[in-house]
């Protein structure tokens, strides 16, 4: 029975991941800063980043790191000092984690990590965003740069590496939808800004299988785009809401100027966005189980 260790086992991602490892044999342990395990079969060890301490038990009984943790991108204003905690929240943490490995000797057969298709940057652009782009000069861009090149370091020691740049996690219990559908479900559902930007999303299960697809197979290493194959526009994705939740939609657009008082710039989270490729994470032999949005969508809703 292999042991997977999970770092950000709280978060969206984590919470959906692990009972499908446990379902699947594994032995599932998490790191956190508190005393409540995400699920009553998973081991729990003590760690805290800023404090550079860690329970090393947890890395030396570890065959997989799935590393999850980061502040959240959108829950705070990019002030300075904000940007430095979503920088530090994961470049410190993977830090931690790889002279925790060295230290213990422990062999691991691979590190996972998340990333985002923040990697691109906020801009939106007609070219479709494949993994062998640069990463892009901005917030977003140079974040992502320095998520990655913390997990690199377990690639250049030798150890199988995958890095998976997520899009929007659709789930019934993603912040990012529940905030979308709001105003929908009251029906004052619009787009933001041009509306034609992009929205790089993906349904749970489906990122969940990708996690697994790369726990499991040894072939796999390097950087994906943990998105959905469909390429939607803000416009098409709020109309797609309303669909499914059988409400109108005719209100007209919020104007970028008044998203960017209100959110600074952190607005460009949703008044930009390019197209991604999903063709390499396919090539894989992964299948997604939603490709479509409207499927995606109908199943988190209409499904009892």
């Amino acid at each position: 029975m292999k042991s997977i260790l999970i770092t950000g086992g709280t978060g969206l991602i984590g919470r959906a991941l692990i009972p499908e490892l446990l379902e699947q044999n594994y032995k599932v342990s998490v790191l956190s800063r508190g005393f409540a395990t995400p699920h009553p079969e998973a081991t729990l060890f003590h760690w805290d980043v800023s404090a550079a301490e860690i329970d090393l038990k947890a890395v030396e009984q570890a065959d997989v790191i799935v590393h999850l943790a980061g502040a959240g991108i959108g829950e705070k204003r990019w002030t300075k000092k904000r940007k430095q905690e979503i920088i530090n929240s994961r470049v410190a943490s993977a830090e931690l984690l790889f002279q925790s490995v060295r230290e213990t000797g422990t062999k691991l057969d691979a590190f996972i990590s998340s990333s985002a298709v923040g990697w691109y940057g906020g801009f939106s652009r007609p070219q479709v965003m494949t993994e062998e782009m640069e990463a892009a000069s901005d917030f977003m861009g140079e974040t992502c740069r320095f998520w990655e090149a913390a997990a690199d370091k377990f690639q250049e020691a030798g150890i199988r590496t995958v890095k998976i740049r997520t899009g929007v996690v659709l789930s019934r219990e993603s912040g990012a939808l529940s905030k979308m559908a709001l105003p929908v479900k009251m029906g004052l559902g619009s787009a933001l800004g041009s509306g034609k930007q992009i929205v790089p999303w993906i349904h749970i299960d489906d990122i969940v299988g990708i996690y697994l697809n790369a726990i499991e197979d040894a072939s796999t290493q390097g950087a994906f785009n943990g998105i959905a194959p469909a390429v939607d526009s803000f416009d098409n994705f709020m109309r797609a809401l309303a669909r499914v939740l059988n409400k109108p939609y005719f209100m007209p657009a919020v104007p970028s100027f008044l998203l960017k008082a209100a959110m600074g710039e952190m607005a460009v989270l949703v008044t930009e966005g390019s197209p991604v490729s999903a063709q390499k994470i396919i090539d894989t032999g992964y299948a997604f189980q939603f490709p479509d949005l409207d499927k995606a969508l109908a199943d988190l809703y209409l499904r009892n």
